[in-house]
């Protein structure tokens, strides 16, 4: 969803240390988009291998899940299954923009507008089967675990989090776990601390930061039921845009002032003159997602020939840097104690 509520909400700055000996569910569709649209070459086009297919994804996921291991951090990778039926406008108004940035790429190009090309490049990112089979396989191959989601994956992520006491925290760059009653939300955990700024090709530094759902609700002095009606009238994933003229800091004040009388709330902020169905749509959809409750947590061993395979022999990239990154993390494994020892 991307919920901007940043700005009204407490976290604690942690160094990746920190994570150590944890368990941490990935959000994986908001990382593998992350790579999409930020590793790329400098007209704006993503990076590709021999035979044109991509491999922004495998660079950024390679790089990212190795420093992870080498921190000792057990990332568990969450892919998203069916969205919600009241996703599908959102999805519509994400496909359209995606098109007119295409046609506003085109045009740069044609006059050879470097800026303009990587500003518009990066808006037409798309995850679609192809990236999708190839980053799970990577995956796999370093032996961590992959779940699949009933449905949104954040919802997937929060679930396990909030009920499986060998996991730590969500990650993702994304609030929304937060709805779904994740109880710790890591941002920012990337390999270098440093974030490339929107259509650049410079970097700013950035924290590792660590949400936690109950301090913030105690700060913010609501629940978990208002905090998804909080979400619902600046607008989410399923009700794009919210509530015209109603940011973060006026809709939180204004579910203090009707507690829980939600349906006294939507009318005062006139509701049905912005979307044509019911608040309560949004707010089961998001209370009541699907999750899958079978799932596994086992880790192996890295499969460094198949690692190799994928990457250098099917890929193209550099034998040698797979190869001393591969050795970096079989080094400190030396260095720690088994896995089964942390999460025995």
């Amino acid at each position: 969803m991307g919920l901007q509520i940043k700005d009204i909400l407490n976290y604690k700055t942690i160094r990746m240390d920190e994570l150590s000996n944890k368990i941490v569910v990935i959000d994986s569709y908001n990382l593998i988009y992350q790579f999409l649209t930020t590793i790329r070459q400098q007209d704006g086009s993503m990076l590709t291998d021999n035979e044109g297919k991509v491999t922004s994804h495998l660079i950024g996921l390679f790089s990212r899940t190795a420093k992870l291991l080498e921190k000792k951090i057990r990332p568990v990778f969450v892919f998203d299954g069916k969205a919600p039926e009241l996703k599908e406008k959102e999805r519509e108004r994400r496909k359209e923009i995606k098109i007119k940035a295409e046609k506003s790429y085109e045009i740069a190009k044609e006059h050879r507008d470097l800026e303009g090309m990587k500003k518009y490049a990066s808006r037409t990112a798309r995850i679609n089967d192809e990236i999708l089979k190839s980053a799970k396989e990577l995956i796999s191959a370093f032996g961590l675990p992959i779940v699949q989601a009933a449905s949104e994956g954040e919802a997937q992520a929060a679930y396990m989090a909030k009920t499986d006491e060998r996991i730590y925290a969500v990650v993702s760059q994304d609030f929304d776990s937060l709805l779904y009653n994740a109880p710790r939300l890591v941002r920012n955990l990337s390999v270098s601390g440093k974030r490339k700024k929107a259509n650049t090709l410079s970097y700013s530094n950035i924290d590792i930061e660590l949400y936690s759902l109950s301090e913030n609700l105690n700060v913010l002095g609501i629940d978990k039921e208002q905090l998804i009606v909080f979400a619902i009238l600046i607008g989410t994933d399923y009700n794009y845009g919210g509530i015209k003229g109603i940011g973060p800091k006026k809709a939180l004040s204004l579910v203090k002032k009707f507690g829980k009388d939600f349906d006294a709330m939507f009318e005062y902020v006139k509701w049905n003159g912005f979307f044509d169905f019911g608040w309560q749509e949004v707010y089961y959809t998001i209370k009541n997602m699907p999750v899958n409750k079978e799932y596994g947590l086992e880790f192996e061993d890295i499969d460094k020939a198949k690692i190799t395979k994928i990457l250098v022999e099917k890929h193209g990239f550099s034998a040698e840097r797979v190869e001393k990154t591969l050795k970096r993390i079989k080094q400190k494994d030396k260095e720690q104690k088994g896995l089964n020892d942390f999460f025995g």
